[in-house]
């Protein structure tokens, strides 16, 4: 009997602690319930602007050679030995300096004997011009001949053509000894000395290159224009000032490989009478002043032409673009606060902004900071920058200008 009260004592135990478990679990999972309820997230923050408007005007790059204005080929025009050299390699020089001496002796002689030459010619006219007049007067007595008179007058005649081919001969003479001093024809530049002292130059009559001289203030700038980028630019400059056209004073500014920007003004002052065939490409020229002549010809250059028509462009910050392979695009946050990708075409870059030629209006809200979070397609929660535009400040004069580039490439550097 007391087995059986306690074997019954420990059933109810059982139960109990059973039933106190399941109430227990039925609580905790009552609790798991009410804690599955989540809030949804707010949608990211950006920062938005609306695009800055400015009065800008159009350009076009091209990428050049520097020229010299003048090339100069300095030759040794009669035959001599090179004796001296007068300048230093690569020195500037002025019109007239002495460059070269060549051997003078044999000239020198030469002329001496067209001297004498003149002379002896000089003494036959002389004496002719006095034997003509006395047979003239023996004739009138019957003292001479016609004949003879005849004869003295012709040898008056031969002396006095003996006499200008003498002055001729002094001449060539002369000319041929100031050969021999070699001067500069024009200030410029020269180059190295092609032919050392001692060596024997114009031989065999053939002139001998000796140096090189090169006009290099102002210089030359040749580059190419594609026939579409000519049609655009003749478009936009023939509703501009045509004093400036028919001058041949359209502006263009150069910038060299190392330098930031284009800091040298000049202006275009030829144009090829036509289009290649082979390439679709018009050969100009510009005029770039170079009064320190630090700049050499043959080297590359950035050329920009700039439109003289001023156009509206909106700006807007330069990190606000972005690139992929569909092109250049913004992000734009439109109804309902939902990104949408806005493809555009971008010109030129004043400073941190950009110039958007195409692809954007004045109101639209562009998402300059927190691109990261805009997510074409999505809501975000946008908040206006600290200025109210994209672009409130106006950029320098100097910059305010817009690219006119081919569609497709990637932002102005």
């Amino acid at each position: 009997m007391k087995v059986s009260a306690a074997i019954s004592g420990r059933r109810t135990l059982g139960a109990l602690f059973a039933g106190v478990l399941m109430l227990g679990l039925s609580m905790g999972l009552s609790g798991c319930k009410d804690a599955k309820v989540v809030v949804a997230p707010e949608p990211p923050a950006v920062t938005v602007a609306k695009p800055g408007r400015e009065v800008v005007a159009n350009y076009l790059d091209f990428t050049g050679n520097t020229a010299a204005v003048r090339t100069v080929t300095v030759v040794a025009r009669v035959e001599g030995y090179l004796q001296k050299i007068h300048f230093v390699d690569g020195q500037p020089v002025k019109k007239g300096d002495l460059l070269f001496t060549l051997q003078q002796e044999q000239y020198i002689a030469q002329l001496k004997q067209a001297k004498a030459q003149l002379d002896g010619q000089m003494a036959s006219y002389k004496h002719a011009e006095i034997e003509l007049p006395r047979y003239q007067r023996l004739v009138a007595q019957d003292a001479a001949t016609q004949t003879q008179v005849d004869q003295w007058q012709s040898k008056k005649d031969q002396a006095a053509a003996g006499v200008a081919s003498a002055k001729a001969q002094i001449d060539l003479a002369e000319l041929n000894l100031s050969y021999t001093l070699i001067r500069s024809p024009m200030d410029g530049r020269i180059g190295r000395h092609l032919i050392d002292v001692g060596n024997l130059v114009g031989g065999a009559g053939q002139p001998t290159t000796l140096a090189q001289i090169d006009q290099i203030d102002p210089l030359y700038v040749y580059f190419t224009i594609d026939q579409r980028e000519l049609l655009a630019l003749a478009g936009r400059q023939r509703t501009a000032n045509p004093q400036l056209l028919t001058q041949g004073r359209i502006p263009a500014n150069f910038g060299l490989v190392n330098e930031e920007g284009f800091p040298h003004k000049g202006y275009l002052d030829f144009a090829a009478l036509d289009v290649s065939s082979t390439t679709g490409t018009l050969q100009m020229r510009a005029v770039w002043p170079n009064p320190q002549q630090k700049t050499l010809p043959g080297l590359f250059t950035r050329v920009r032409v700039t439109a003289l028509e001023k156009t509206d462009a909106l700006l807007v910050p330069g990190d606000a673009v972005r690139f992929d392979q569909q092109g250049e695009y913004l992000l734009v946050v439109g109804a309902n606060n939902v990104v949408e990708r806005r493809g555009v075409k971008v010109g030129l870059q004043m400073g941190d902004k950009l110039v958007i030629r195409d692809g954007l209006g004045a109101d639209d809200s562009v998402v300059v900071e927190g691109l990261l979070r805009a997510v074409p397609g999505q809501k975000v929660t946008p908040k206006p920058a600290v200025n109210a535009a994209a672009s409130d400040k106006p950029a320098p004069a100097s910059q305010t200008q817009a690219a006119v580039r081919p569609a497709g490439e990637g932002p102005a550097k």
